[in-house]
């Protein structure tokens, strides 16, 4: 018969044994050994390529794959207001291998645009980092007679509810809502899958005007296949400096600043999630980061898991009552 004392020695033994297989293989070892990841990540993101957090994404799995040796291979899954993307990261397994990187389109916009998700922003991931902040521009067809905001506006009261404007994502649809409600005109909004989709139109004049994210719009603007007219931030932005504001464009207390961030399902495992915040943050303040978004429109804003729950819970807060304010309907 065995002693007491010897069976409770035994279960002190064995209880970390225990606890260890209850995790993946590839991860029983991950908090000690640094062994994560052992295979691919993927990376999903709910918007097109070209777009600006498909260009956030591309950096940090460049990040990860520079400290690991191991591939992150970005999946774009674009379309439904990034539902088809959240609810795909959402569902998947919870082991460090699957891991969405979006925006406040799925993250604070979509609970005030929609009265029903098919997934929840908070409850159904795991916070990983903030990954970048960047500004907006209210761009037009080169030969577009509008050169300014007040030229839009102008031109929105000649013609009430005639014009048109492209969204690719919540982002950019109430950037433009927001520009209504302030400058008091009506406008027919066009949404797209994605802003690439919607800047091809724009161009093509199959809609009027757009506020796009700065990365995908740049490279227009420079070969001069479209108009800069204003941006979305507070100061002038550093990549379009000749390029006024909209509140100098005469819409004071005009902001509005777009952001990306990297999540897991919720279920993941804490080392893993530290690990991958780890990898995340020090491809962020590496010396080519600042550059790289600069380029893209943006700049990199690392964080804390903490930092980052944190910062949902206030930016959904905040574009509720954007919304709110712009008088749109959940649909």
């Amino acid at each position: 018969m065995t002693h007491p004392f010897t069976r409770r020695a035994l279960a002190r033994l064995l209880l970390p044994a225990l606890a260890m297989a209850a995790l993946p293989a590839s991860l029983a070892h991950a908090s000690d050994t640094g062994d994560y990841p052992a295979k691919p990540v993927r990376v999903v993101v709910p918007f097109p390529a070209g777009s600006g957090t498909d260009s956030s994404a591309r950096f940090v799995a460049e990040a990860v794959t520079g400290q690991t040796s191991k591939s992150v291979v970005v999946d774009n899954r674009p379309g439904a207001n990034g539902f088809i993307a959240a609810q795909a990261v959402a569902t998947a397994p919870a082991d460090g291998y699957t891991m969405l990187v979006t925006t406040n389109t799925t993250h604070a916009a979509n609970a005030s645009l929609f009265k029903k998700l098919p997934y929840d922003p908070i409850k159904d991931f795991a916070p990983v980092s903030l990954i970048a902040k960047s500004g907006l521009v209210l761009v037009v067809p080169p030969d577009s007679p509008v050169h300014t905001v007040a030229e839009l506006t102008a031109l929105a009261k000649a013609k009430p509810g005639k014009l048109t404007f492209a969204s690719g994502s919540s982002s950019t649809r109430i950037a433009s809502e927001l520009y209504k409600m302030m400058a008091g005109v009506q406008a027919l909004h066009v949404p797209y899958k994605g802003v690439p989709n919607a800047l091809t139109d724009l161009m093509g004049h199959q809609v009027d005007f757009m506020i796009s994210d700065v990365s995908p719009a740049m490279t227009l603007i420079q070969g001069g296949k479209l108009r800069a007219i204003a941006v979305t931030t507070a100061q002038r932005h550093p990549v379009l400096k000749d390029v006024p504001t909209m509140t100098e464009s005469g819409l004071p207390g005009y902001e509005m600043v777009a952001w990306s961030a990297a999540f897991f399902p919720a279920a993941t495992p804490g080392p893993v999630v530290e690990r991958m915040n780890q990898m995340v943050r020090k491809g962020l303040t590496d010396a080519r980061a600042a550059e790289y978004f600069s380029r893209t429109g943006g700049e990199p804003a690392p964080s804390t898991p903490e930092e980052l729950a944190a910062f949902v819970r206030s930016e959904t807060q905040k574009w509720a009552r954007v919304i709110k304010a712009a008088g749109i309907e959940p649909e």
